[in-house]
């Protein structure tokens, strides 16, 4: 008999009591045990993916979203490194970020601990769901899975290796568990005595969705609107290289450039060589009344698209500060960009662009977990507050204060008969690493 989603995040939530006190070592090496036990069940994995494939596309699934949908071998390979790398990683949990000696035989410390019982509802990618399992496990907390209808053959067999590859290791049963089906999310979004954090993935309609139907803190994963300034000081030949980088290394992610920003003073020429450019990749071209004059282009519908797909809004504007004010309207707060030799331009660019990630000469491509040393990410943030930007393993850890004494009382400082000096230090928690 199958468990309801009551009994599962039950389950979890008797884990994640469990996983608090685990070992960093013992940590690392279910980390190797899961990686041996992918490459060891690599045939059932991407027969599964084959058979989601095949379904997608007799259904008519959209060419970006296919491609992430794929897990294959190089995949696979990629998740692995993945897996060894965040084993490399210190481990975030019993970190002491404050001490501070409130009196001589009264130390209070500040240390780090898993947030619980997480759970991440995602796109169907199944090399996500390896990622978001491994950053649960090193942090540890227990983790609820809900992917993509699209992917869940794929997703059933890597949760059944995972799970079966951690209990080895004597991992608590629970730590992971997978949701099919969307009235188990809906019912997820009611548990919220036994979760701790729901992270949703995708559209601001989704994230709204999930907020407005749930008690449980939400860390909001929204669309990324991303865009890319080209400063009238830029190196035009860099510009187009990055361009071409942030729009088609693979268009159907997230950090993936949807709005170009050109100075008015470089547009003419810019846009005739961008133009050529772009036309080697078949990228339509959206634009504004300028834009579509020089390059006969369709008119913008709406500056605030995302279209995870070989298209791109173009606007000319007259200087920094009208790019600074659409991106402050129409991006999402996801990652933007700006092409400049300026660095006084570059430094104001990044001061004031309201987003989770800005870059100075780069592809907005580069705003992700893995390329940060993250190890991997569960998402990327557009909040302000816990987490911003892309969220790995820091995104998933809170703290708890821990005060050692020796009898201590409150009335004794409040008569005067002792007196608090409050010498910090550096010095580590006694009872953690």
């Amino acid at each position: 008999m199958e468990k309801t989603v009551k009994q599962i995040t039950q389950s979890s939530r008797d884990a994640a009591i469990q996983m608090a006190a685990i070992s960093t070592e013992k940590k690392n090496l279910v980390l190797a045990r899961i990686a041996n036990a992918l490459l060891e069940n690599k045939e059932s994995i991407l027969d599964a993916n084959r058979q989601d494939l095949e379904s997608a596309q007799e259904s008519g699934l959209a060419g970006p979203l296919v491609k992430r949908l794929v897990f294959d071998e190089e995949k696979l390979q990629d998740v692995i490194k993945g897996l060894g790398d965040l084993a490399k990683l210190p481990d975030p949990i019993g970190q002491t970020t404050y001490q501070n000696q409130i009196d001589k035989g009264l130390e209070l410390y500040r240390v780090t601990c898993p947030i619980g019982v997480i759970g991440v509802i995602f796109e169907a990618r199944p090399d996500a769901l390896v990622q978001i399992s491994a950053l649960c496990l090193k942090s540890s907390n227990a983790v609820l899975l809900k992917g993509g209808a699209e992917a869940i053959k794929t997703n059933q067999v890597l949760v059944k290796i995972i799970t079966e590859a951690s209990k080895k290791e004597g991992m608590p049963d629970g730590w992971i568990s997978l949701l099919l089906t969307r009235t188990d999310v809906t019912e997820l979004l009611k548990m919220d005595e036994e979760v701790d954090l729901i992270i949703p993935r995708g559209s601001n309609e989704f994230v709204k969705m999930i907020m407005d139907n749930t008690k449980i803190p939400v860390l909001g994963h929204a669309d990324g609107v991303c865009h890319t300034y080209i400063d009238k000081d830029a190196d035009t030949e860099m510009a187009i290289k990055i361009l071409i980088d942030a729009k088609t290394q693979y268009v159907s992610a997230c950090n993936s450039t949807e709005t170009i920003l050109i100075h008015q003073k470089i547009a003419s020429e810019f846009l005739m060589e961008l133009s050529d450019a772009f036309e080697r990749y078949n990228i339509k071209v959206f634009g504004c009344d300028k834009t579509c004059k020089i390059l006969s282009c369709a008119e913008v519908r709406d500056w605030h698209t995302e279209y995870l797909d070989y298209s791109v809004s173009i606007k000319i504007v007259s200087d920094q500060d009208e790019a600074m004010r659409h991106i402050n309207r129409y991006g999402s707060g996801h990652t933007e960009a700006i092409i400049t030799n300026n660095e006084d331009t570059a430094r104001r660019f990044m001061s004031l662009v309201d987003s989770g990630n800005v870059f100075w000469n780069c592809s907005t491509r580069f705003s992700d977990g893995f390329r940060y040393g993250f190890g991997a990410e569960v998402g990327i943030s557009t909040s302000k507050i816990h987490a911003r930007g892309p969220v790995g393993l820091e995104g998933l850890i809170t703290y708890k204060y821990k005060l050692f004494g020796h009898g201590q009382t409150v009335g004794d400082y409040a008569s005067g008969k002792s007196s608090y000096i409050h010498n910090q230090s550096s010095k580590p928690c006694p009872f953690d690493r």
